[in-house]
C-alpha cells in the first residue's frame, strides 16, 4: 500500500506542471496575467496577441482629432488622450479605409454613425463575403457578419467592419484556402464569452490562411474578423515596447485607454 501511494503521489507531482503549463497555453493574456498582451507562436509563425475585457477596460474607436483631422498614427492619437488626462495603453488600425483615410463601410464612433454598412459586391479582401462588423456597446462586444448585423438593427456605441470574416461558426472562412500563397503583415480580432477582445498581429508576413488558423486553433475564436494588412497592419503596445511607426497614415484605430495615474 505504501508503494501505491508514493506512486500515486509521483504521478501527481509529474502531472501538475502539465497542467499548469496547459492552461497557461490557453488562458488569454489578460486573464493569466496583469500584462494585456503577449508574443505568442504558431505554425512557425509569431504574433502579438492583446486581449481587453469590455467589462473593465475602455475600448473606444477613433477617427478625427478635435481639429476634424484624421489621427493617422498612433503618437497623435496618444498625446490628444493624455492632454485628456488619460493614457493610450493600446492601438491597432480598425479596418479599411480609403485615400481620405474615411471608413470603408460601416463606422460607428460614440453612438454616432458616421459612415454607411457597404453592402456590395466588389474586388479585394473587403468585399471578399461574408465580410463582418467589430463592435463594442459598454461592457459587451462581439465579431457578427455584416448582414446579420444590419439586419438586427443593433445599436452600438462603436463598430467598424471590414473584411473577410477569418473564421465563422468555428470554421475558416470557406474562399480563404490553404494553398494560398500572398504572405502579408496582417491583424484582426475575435471576441470571446461575449466581452474579452482579443487583437492579434503577425510579426512577420503569413498566409490568410495562416492568420485564420491562429484565431481557430491557438485563440479558439469562433468568429474572427481581418482588418487589415501589408503597410496598413500596425500596433501601439507600450507594454510589449511597440510603436509601430512605418504607417503612411492610418484611418480608423481602435485603441484602449485609462485614466492617467497621478
Amino acid at each position: 500500500m505504501q508503494n501505491a501511494e508514493l506512486r500515486k503521489q509521483a504521478i501527481l507531482n509529474f502531472l501538475k506542471p502539465l497542467a499548469a503549463a496547459t492552461l497557461a497555453f490557453f488562458a488569454p493574456a489578460a486573464i493569466a496575467g496583469e500584462n494585456p498582451c503577449a508574443e505568442v507562436e504558431d505554425g512557425g509563425a509569431r504574433y502579438a496577441v492583446c486581449d481587453f475585457d469590455a467589462r473593465t477596460s475602455d475600448i473606444r474607436l477613433f477617427l478625427r482629432s478635435e481639429t476634424g483631422e484624421p489621427y493617422g498614427d498612433f503618437s497623435r492619437l496618444a498625446s490628444e488622450r493624455a492632454g485628456k488626462g488619460e493614457t493610450l495603453v493600446f492601438a491597432t488600425n480598425a479596418g479599411m479605409y480609403a485615400e481620405d483615410r474615411a471608413p470603408v463601410g460601416l463606422y460607428v464612433e460614440n453612438g454616432r454613425m458616421l459612415n454607411g454598412a457597404d453592402m456590395r459586391s466588389g474586388a479585394g479582401n473587403f468585399h471578399l463575403k461574408p465580410n463582418g462588423v467589430f463592435w463594442v456597446d459598454g461592457a459587451r462586444a462581439g465579431v457578427t457578419e455584416t448582414a446579420r448585423f444590419v439586419k438586427s438593427r443593433q445599436r452600438v456605441e462603436f463598430a467598424t467592419q471590414s473584411g473577410p470574416m477569418l473564421v465563422i461558426g468555428g470554421r475558416v472562412h470557406p474562399r480563404i484556402h490553404e494553398d494560398g500563397m500572398s504572405q502579408k503583415f496582417r491583424n484582426g480580432v475575435c471576441v470571446q464569452d461575449g466581452h474579452v477582445a482579443r487583437f492579434a498581429i503577425s510579426n512577420q508576413p503569413v498566409t490568410f490562411h495562416e492568420f485564420a488558423r491562429l484565431f481557430r486553433e491557438r485563440l479558439h475564436c469562433r468568429d474572427a474578423l481581418f482588418l487589415d494588412g501589408g503597410s496598413a497592419s500596425g500596433l501601439y503596445a507600450p507594454s510589449l515596447s511597440r510603436h509601430d511607426r512605418f504607417i503612411p497614415a492610418m484611418g480608423p484605430i481602435v485603441g484602449v485607454v485609462e485614466k492617467a495615474k497621478r
